[in-house]
């Protein structure tokens, strides 16, 4: 399709007005204390998937409330020396899928660790983490579910699963946790901007066209789900809409950009009516971090820089890992 968005030299200078809650520090502490009162007890259980050159362990640790959350960890094959680690983090609607299908990284001579999400993994790669709290009623998908209370929202429970992950997989003795990464693609990018906003200590951020910013004009800009989810489910609730912006501020991305302190690859395409750019670029514009980058693919949509991002990324983790 043709660009839709603001023009890339708008872009470049456009600033979210997505309001920060006051107590939005305090309220991530505590439910990060919450979930710290369950011992994390990440087990790895060596798997065979038939390939030679990796090691691969199927990873069960205890996310937000206690709830068990699996993973993938994978490894070059005969390491014996402890890796650079990069937590991964997953789409909209996917899981973790099959372990032989996560080869790239550890290829690559990282320690990769898979992130399965909560309550999805139908849509495109299998999930295998059951997501056991309900919620009211939502539109059909995950963005509504338990969006008229910061308490109950859906990604309060995956952001925190997500900072445990960092957890679990710098517990293993062949990761090396002071040289930690993030990265993902999509929901995974927006994820990746939560860590890279409530764990101070990661070396690198790689989030890719990542959805969960910038709500105020995501919901507004675009037709495209999963953001249209927010508009359907006012069309019906339409007396809610303050406590829905209020609810979806404390899960921005942008204000966890704003708490940002990793050297950090963005990248965002300009036909993307998913994640739209000016979405992107207001967490990029929020991020303090002098040593930021921003890929821009001109002519694509959702997909991004697809193989060519990695390239990209190929070459940008290794220098702030090494």
């Amino acid at each position: 399709m043709a660009l839709f968005d603001l023009p890339l030299d708008q872009l470049r200078a456009y600033r979210s007005a997505s309001k920060e809650p006051a107590d939005f520090d305090r309220f991530w502490s505590d439910t990060l204390a919450e979930a710290r009162r369950h011992d994390l007890d990440a087990r790895f259980e060596r798997v065979d998937t038939g390939l030679t050159a990796v090691e691969t362990y199927d990873v069960t640790f205890s996310g937000f409330g206690g709830h068990r959350v699996k993973g993938w960890f994978v490894l070059p094959a005969d390491t014996d020396r402890p890796l650079p680690v990069l937590v991964e983090f997953i789409g909209y609607g996917g899981g973790r899928g099959l372990a032989h299908t996560h080869l790239l990284w550890a290829a690559a001579g990282f320690a990769h660790f898979v992130m399965d999400t909560r309550g999805q993994g139908s849509g495109w790669a299998a999930g295998h983490t059951e997501d056991p709290v309900g919620s009211g009623p939502a539109y059909p998908g995950f963005l509504t579910r338990g969006i008229t209370d910061p308490e109950d929202f859906y990604y309060r429970r995956v952001f925190t699963d997500a900072v445990r992950a960092v957890e679990a997989a710098r517990s293993h003795p062949l990761a090396d946790a002071a040289r930690t990464a993030a990265t993902g693609i999509s929901q995974g990018g927006g994820i990746t901007l939560a860590v890279g906003g409530l764990v101070p200590d990661l070396v690198a951020l790689a989030p890719d066209v990542p959805f969960l910013c910038d709500f105020p004009r995501a919901a507004t800009v675009t037709d495209e789900n999963p953001y249209r989810e927010i508009g359907n489910y006012l069309a019906t609730h339409r007396d809610r809409r303050e406590r829905v912006f209020d609810t979806l501020s404390y899960f921005d991305g942008v204000h966890f950009a704003a708490r940002g302190t990793a050297p950090a690859l963005f990248s965002t395409a300009l036909e993307d009516e998913i994640c739209p750019p000016s979405t992107v670029f207001a967490a990029f514009n929020a991020y303090p971090v002098e040593d930021k980058q921003m890929e821009v693919y001109d002519f694509n949509g959702h997909e991004g820089g697809g193989p060519f991002q990695q390239v990209r990324q190929l070459r940008w983790l290794p220098q702030r890992l090494a």
